[in-house]
């Protein structure tokens, strides 16, 4: 279980960073931060140090009242953006008549649905070998 210790520190490092530096880039004390966010001083000086994590309630406030998306607040740069050679992709599908776009869409809905169907219901090797 360290992996999933190591994966949330990621997460609160990445949101520790974003919440400082929003305050500090609207000039705000801690005090006119926790007031922007409807959250108590004590609370934004743990969210800065690192010593808490904000409840989902909390990380919509911010992003609310900063207009920043909660995946801004919690994701580091490009770890959920697509690879390259799907950008371009996606770039090109967007170019296309409404309903060419409706069909790429409709079959990368299928295509998705399909992946999640055989990830859930198909046994795994690993399964299959254990007595």
């Amino acid at each position: 279980m360290p992996s999933i210790n190591h994966h949330q520190g990621l997460f609160w490092m990445s949101f520790t960073e974003r919440f400082l530096r929003l305050r500090k880039q609207h000039s705000l004390t801690q005090q006119q931060m926790a007031d922007t966010v409807g959250i108590h001083i004590t609370q934004v000086k743990r969210y800065e140090s690192g010593e808490a994590q904000p409840s989902l309630e909390v990380l919509k406030k911010v992003a609310v009242a900063f207009n920043v998306s909660t995946d801004w607040l919690v994701f580091e740069e490009n770890e959920r953006e697509p690879q390259d050679e799907l950008k371009l992709k996606f770039e090109a599908v967007v170019q296309m008549d409404e309903d060419e776009r409706r069909s790429v869409l409709a079959l990368l809905d299928a295509m998705i649905l399909k992946h999640q169907t055989k990830r859930f219901f198909v046994p795994s090797p690993e399964s299959k070998q254990q007595p």
